[in-house]
């Protein structure tokens, strides 16, 4: 190739030739300026910088793989083991409630076999894909329909809430509420309760229970148990929740409500906003499709609401007057879940459809991401639930790959790379 002139040079910089294609860039011109240019901005994108080699398969933290122990290291549990896992959250490092659907036979990975019944050139499982979608296993099915499979052959009905300490061990069942159960959604303490009352949100049953901190009382339901509706004292298929310093809730309702209903500390109904959308691209605002996420950024009193099946994030102040809105993406985008980090002020989101936690700034800008599909530990298919505990250890929940997970930040972690806790407990 010829020598390039310095108009060429300059039109090649102008127009991000030498931040996009940098190594390009640099043998075309030759110039240590780019080259320098280029260190710089690799460094900048590595989770730990000043690495050599590696790579940040799982973004700035490592993965515990022994955490949690198997469910089957139960007395008398030998032969099951961990469902579709809904939910997670961490009182604190040593007290983790995971959430899930039942218990799957604990197998293992079946042998290879050719499916010639369905065509040629068909096996299953396929390599290092995963064999078992634990969230189609798990009951329950349909809410007019049978559960999928036999009871206790393809799946069995315990153990849908697990406690387990820092080191993944076993050390609190709940089994007396495992029959009130239909579909357990997701799991919380409010941080702003010195009480530490437990909140649990089943959506088959479109009810939201409350508990002591020891779950050993029912002390509260908000909805009618088993009935749909979208008023005070009904929901269809609630998802999350979030809360204000007073205690004031919000649910976001739901998997086919399209709201976000608004209660005082003693659970008292105060108000909703939201209409039904038409899926999956409406942007008007305020128009909800799979109500399935929400967050709030105290100091700026804005609720951040997953508008899953349109794609998109938006953001309204707490009486539900509209502010702001971005798309997260065309198909397959398909976010599960969010999370705000409240000292850095950022908003983490879970993709399943990229397998990806995704990071934007309260305005919607994006960041960062980073994620793997896969089942073996540190990849993901499905996180429903996430959490950060107060020693910034990040915990999933799959339902498609049916666990838990514990990410641990690696030293000398970029912290921006890594995702924040949620607002400081008053009991931590």
């Amino acid at each position: 190739m010829g020598s390039m002139s310095k108009i060429g040079r300059r039109a090649l910089m102008k127009c991000g030739v030498a931040s996009a294609g940098l190594p390009v860039v640099s043998k075309l011109l030759g110039s240590p300026v780019v080259a320098q240019a280029q260190a710089k901005s690799d460094t900048s994108f590595a989770a730990v910088p000043g690495q050599k080699g590696v790579q940040d398969v799982f973004g700035a933290y490592d993965v515990d793989p022994n955490w949690p122990q198997p469910l089957s290291a139960l007395p008398g549990n030998e032969q099951w083991s961990w469902g579709s896992a809904e939910g997670i959250f961490a009182e604190n490092p040593d007290r983790v409630f995971i959430l899930q659907r039942g218990e799957l036979p604990n197998i293992k990975r079946p042998k290879e076999i050719d499916l010639t019944q369905l065509g040629p050139s068909i096996g299953f499982p396929i390599g290092r894909l995963p064999w078992r979608d634990a969230t189609a296993a798990s009951p329950p099915g349909p809410l007019d329909g049978p559960n999928h499979g036999t009871e206790n052959v393809d799946w069995r009905w315990q153990h849908c809430i697990v406690g387990v300490n820092a080191k993944g061990e076993i050390k609190e069942t709940w089994p007396e509420w495992d029959s009130m159960l239909r579909r357990p959604h997701a799991i919380y303490i409010n941080p702003y309760d010195k009480d530490k009352y437990v909140w649990l949100v089943d959506d088959y049953r479109h009810s939201i229970f409350k508990f002591t901190h020891d779950l050993k009382k029912l002390v509260m339901t908000i909805g009618t148990p088993n009935t749909p509706g979208a008023d005070g004292t009904h929901f269809y298929r609630p998802t999350y929740l979030a809360w204000l310093p007073d205690s004031t809730m919000f649910v976001a309702d739901g998997y086919v409500g399209t709201r976000v209903a608004k209660f005082d500390k003693d659970g008292k109904f105060l108000m909703d906003w939201g209409q039904k959308g038409t899926p999956p691209n409406d942007t008007r605002p305020g128009y909800l499709n799979g109500v399935h996420g929400v967050a709030v950024d105290v100091p700026s009193e804005r609720v951040f609401v997953n508008d899953r099946n349109n794609h998109r994030v938006q953001v309204f102040d707490t009486n539900g007057k509209f502010l702001n809105q971005w798309k997260v993406g065309d198909q397959p985008s398909d976010v599960h879940c969010l999370h705000l980090s409240a000292a850095d002020r950022h908003l983490w989101l879970f993709d399943r459809g990229t397998n990806k936690m995704i990071k934007y700034d309260l305005e919607g800008n994006f960041l960062y991401s980073w994620g793997t599909f896969g089942d073996f530990p540190g990849g993901f298919w499905g996180v429903h639930g996430m959490h950060v505990d107060q020693g910034g250890n990040l915990y999933t929940a799959e339902v498609d790959n049916g666990r838990a997970q514990k990410f641990i930040p690696r030293k000398g972690a970029n912290p921006a790379m890594l995702i924040g806790p949620g607002v400081k407990p008053i009991w931590s």
